[in-house]
């Protein structure tokens, strides 16, 4: 299911790694055409800048966005950019992508450059080069023309406008001002016909009034805008970045045809794909088929969700509304293959044969990019299942199951082959979900699972030889997205290849390191845990200082947060958005060497922000030094004002990481 409310925007072709082999045969074939620029963008080229940081490789000069909606529903938008390249790093904005389908008509595309000397030059729609805009379709109506502005040399001015028109599925647009440079200036057109009305939904960013300008006109205006800034671990773009919604609608009707609220919304998909899970007799006898030997509802809920999920391949065929509608439930059971809204719709099917009940969940892959400020059915991408649970299944193990009066409902993904049946997908956990029916819909809040439905346990039996040496064996147990991360790596690569991950694991931890014996367990069942088995030697482990030995406890694995341990960086601007909350645990267990005895062991660390905590021990049993630690991440957003004390335990736990054991030889 395609985003087609982003492919509306033209895009940087610094953001788009897919259409990249293309781009770069588009750089021989630009065209060199002398022509005068507009005054529009000469206009912009002229206004006096601020100073930016040495760093900043362009800036927006102009950001112009002008939309007219016409009586019938049809919204024709002119958009306009201008910049000026700064730094070398900044030509990439001279390769532009502009997005087009059935629905969306590209009515005009050109764009020009004024060089700091010599004469203007011109592209235009003939010079572009037209091609698929996704890699993940089979086939869909989605193309892009890519067209290369030429002279994007850093002190030179470059500029476009195209022009869309478009029957959009809501009488919605957005005007998203706030980019990954800095912005001089950003402004909003709208015009509607006489007689309707709006309304501004302001994400990220305080609202302000337009200004009128004529009848039935509005024009927003900024300037000044300062880049987004990517920082590690912050949320999704839209997250942060500020831009505004709008909704439009006449006044005697109430509301667009895709809905101004959730529950609109919802309707209006549900009655969309109304029919398509209607079941023939080839879904009967499947169903019958895999459910002949379960025994318990629950059982053959798991039958079927594997077989959707396992043997009908992901292929998408998307044209026009079949962006958003999915295929009939028997053309995707015969044809075998289907995108995620298929998948939905052929489980769905199979599951009311069973007499088990499931909506349509629409979702976006990134958390944050649905808000429920916004009602709108443009910004989801992905679809999943509400499957409602029968009393008779006992929830144990249903992780990602959520209280749904009168009885309790379980989200789950069709189309992630790696996510088992009561878990989900890290980016569909906490994020919102609009759970479709025909009378209405709800934004949900999907549930977060906690730390110990993703775990990792490390035990690791080694020996440490009198010059340095260590060697032993190594278990990891890992469950849910940290074992489905793994999976990802390991499977549909050769031994060979495998073991090379492992082997590079094992050197960024212990240097002048061998891998020997590893054995990989329940690598194709994402149901079990993942179990790996390793051994290794390694020639140099300690340090040796005169009689001592210095060794690090803590031999593998690593718990920190990069920058977010490090003192001295620039003041963080965004909160912190991890992936998903676990649970990590290590057992290290090291054999001393003859003749040698502890003289000085790390101090145990125990710390606990509420959002995460570290506990580690260290002890002396006999010969054999033992070290634990436990590792717990219990939320997923970090809000910006506790990011410092999320530093300061960053820093705890680097250092415990770093600290080391004293050995000292014993007198003879």
């Amino acid at each position: 299911m395609n985003n087609r409310w982003s492919c509306n925007l033209a895009r940087p072709l610094h953001r788009l790694t897919s259409v990249f082999p293309v781009a770069i045969a588009l750089a021989a074939l630009a065209a060199e055409a002398r022509a005068s620029a507009p005054d529009w963008l000469r206009s912009a080229a002229q206004a006096t800048l601020p100073k930016y940081p040495a760093e900043t490789n362009a800036v927006v000069l102009l950001d112009d966005q002008s939309t007219t909606v016409t009586e019938a529903g049809e919204m024709r938008t002119l958009y306009r950019r201008a910049y000026r390249i700064l730094r070398a790093e900044g030509r990439d904005r001279g390769l532009l992508a502009v997005f087009f389908d059935n629905e969306t008509r590209l009515t005009q595309l050109k764009a020009w450059s004024i060089p700091a000397a010599g004469r203007d030059y011109e592209v235009k729609e003939k010079d572009a080069i037209e091609t698929s805009a996704f890699n993940f379709a089979l086939y869909q109506d989605t193309r892009t023309k890519l067209l290369k502005i030429p002279a994007a040399e850093p002190g030179n001015v470059i500029g476009y406008e195209y022009e869309q028109r478009r029957r959009p599925l809501g009488l919605q647009d957005a005007w998203h001002f706030q980019h990954d440079i800095p912005v001089r200036r950003s402004r909003f057109t709208l015009r509607l016909p006489q007689g309707w009305e709006y309304k501004a939904h302001w994400l990220n960013y305080r609202a302000f009034e337009p200004r009128a300008a004529g009848e039935n006109q509005w024009v927003w205006e900024m300037e000044d805008l300062a880049a987004i800034e990517p920082e590690q671990s912050m949320p999704a773009w839209p997250a942060v970045a500020g831009w505004m919604g709008v909704t439009f609608y006449p006044r005697r009707a109430g509301s667009a045809q895709a809905g101004s609220t959730w529950a609109e919304v919802g309707s209006w998909y549900a009655r969309l794909a109304g029919g398509r899970r209607a079941a023939d007799a080839g879904i009967r006898q499947k169903v019958a088929e895999l459910t002949a030997g379960a025994a318990t509802t629950l059982d053959k809920i798991a039958k079927l969700s594997a077989f959707v999920q396992k043997e009908i391949r992901y292929v998408a065929i998307e044209i026009g509304i079949g962006g958003y509608q999915p295929h009939a439930a028997h053309d995707v059971l015969a044809n075998r293959y289907g995108d995620c809204k298929d998948k939905a719709t052929l489980l769905g099917a199979m599951l009311n044969e069973i007499g088990v009940r499931a909506d349509y969940v629409l979702i976006n892959t990134d958390r944050g990019m649905i808000v429920p400020e916004f009602p709108s059915a443009l910004g989801f991408n992905h679809v999943i299942l509400a499957i409602r649970l029968p009393a008779d299944v006992p929830m144990q193990r249903l992780l990602a199951a959520q209280p749904d009066p009168p009885g309790t409902v379980l989200y789950f993904d069709p189309t992630s082959t790696l996510v088992p049946l009561g878990y989900l997908p890290d980016s569909l956990q906490a994020n919102y979900g609009l759970v479709a029916w025909e009378s209405g819909g709800e934004l949900r809040k999907l549930p977060m699972l906690a730390p110990g439905a993703n775990r990792l346990l490390r035990s690791a039996k080694l020996t440490l030889t009198p010059v340095g040496g260590l060697q032993g064996a190594v278990v990891e147990i890992r469950s849910g997205a940290l074992a489905a991360e793994l999976r990802a790596r390991l499977l549909g690569v050769s031994e060979a290849d495998r073991r090379k991950r492992l082997e590079g694991f094992l050197a960024s931890f212990v240097g002048s390191s061998a891998l020997r014996g590893t054995q990989v367990e329940n690598l194709d069942d994402p149901a079990m845990d993942l179990v790996i088995h390793y051994g290794f030697t390694a020639t140099d482990y300690a340090k040796a200082a005169g009689d001592l030995l210095l060794v690090r406890p803590r031999v593998l694995g690593h718990k920190g947060e990069g920058v977010l341990e490090e003192a001295g960086k620039k003041e963080r601007k965004y909160p912190v958005d991890f992936p998903y909350t676990s649970s990590q645990g290590d057992i290290v267990e090291i054999t001393l060497p003859d003749g040698y005895k502890v003289d000085e062991l790390p101090p145990p660390v125990d710390t606990d922000t509420g959002i995460a905590e570290y506990h580690s021990h260290c002890e002396v049993n006999g010969n054999v030094l033992r070290y634990t630690r436990r590792y717990v991440l219990k939320d997923v957003r970090v809000p910006l004002e506790r990011v410092s004390e999320l530093k300061k335990f960053y820093s705890q736990v680097a250092a415990d990481e770093r600290n080391s054991a004293v050995l000292k030889r014993s007198a003879q």
